[in-house]
């Protein structure tokens, strides 16, 4: 059982893909969701708002922060690419977002970071939530900044965040990389779940993956959060290297835990 603990929760990327997937899950955490995204989605359903928002438009960002009681901040480019408009949502709109959270007392914000702001790691390696940032790209580094601002938020204001790198999280892992970096829909709820009623939040850093036997990330600095997943990729494992074929291990993609954004964007290797 889900306790609801806001009356009114925000999920912002409500249109994107784990915002679809946590839509109807978030219903069960609050009286009242508000979805907002860039464009249109369609009609608010019972117990939904929707507002629009352009998060690197600050005044429309404060109308969409405003009466709510905690953020799920799911919004922003979510893929390696050109630097301007990783910029304007990812930079300038978590900016807006903590601005427009701070403005109007909202405590609590569970921030849609990624695995990429430590990516140039290797797959050899396990490495937990002290180790320096490695970003492998441009989103990378946005969401390093994010987790940075984040930061300076709690530390000057006291709004408590949980800064999730966001593993791989599909209904099922994709290739053989995804056995590591799998989060299961299910699991990624009952994480944001944990974020938003442990008593005491802090500024947590938590690696967002399900119970899988294969795993880069240690997050025994997260304990005080209580997140226990509950799925594995270890159920998808035979059929995955049934479809795909031994990595070459010579290529980055296969070196470094970014897989495939090591190599993204217009610099390759």
């Amino acid at each position: 059982m889900t306790i609801k603990v806001h009356q009114k929760l925000l999920l912002t990327g409500a249109a994107g893909g784990l915002g679809q997937a946590l839509r109807e899950r978030l219903k069960a955490n609050c009286d009242v969701l508000r979805l907002s995204d860039l464009k249109a989605f369609g009609d608010a359903a019972p117990g939904e708002e929707v507002v629009l928002a352009d998060l690197a438009d600050a005044a429309a960002v404060d109308a969409m922060v405003q009466g709510v009681d905690a953020i799920v901040h799911m919004g922003g480019v979510s893929v390696e690419g050109p630097f301007h408009p990783i910029m304007q949502a990812n930079i300038l709109g978590v900016y807006n977002l903590y601005e427009s959270a701070r403005k109007h007392c909202v405590k609590r914000v569970v921030f849609a970071s990624s695995n990429h702001v430590t990516g140039f790691y290797r797959q050899s390696e396990t490495i937990n939530a002290s180790h320096p940032a490695r970003p492998d790209g441009f989103y990378g580094v946005s969401k390093a900044f994010g987790e940075d601002m984040s930061r300076f938020y709690f530390d000057r204001f006291g709004i408590e965040t949980a800064c999730i790198r966001i593993g791989s999280s599909f209904p099922e892992p994709r290739d053989r990389r995804m056995l590591a970096t799998w989060l299961s829909y299910d699991d990624l709820h009952r994480l944001i779940t944990a974020c938003l009623t442990t008593p005491v939040l802090g500024h947590s850093i938590i690696f967002g993956m399900s119970n899988n036997a294969v795993t880069w990330w240690d997050n025994s600095q997260a304990r005080h959060v209580g997140f226990v997943a509950q799925d594995s990729s270890d159920v998808f494992r035979d059929a995955v290297y049934a479809r795909t074929t031994q990595p070459d291990l010579d290529d980055p993609v296969a070196q470094f835990q970014g897989g495939g954004f090591v190599k993204a964007g217009p610099f390759g290797f």
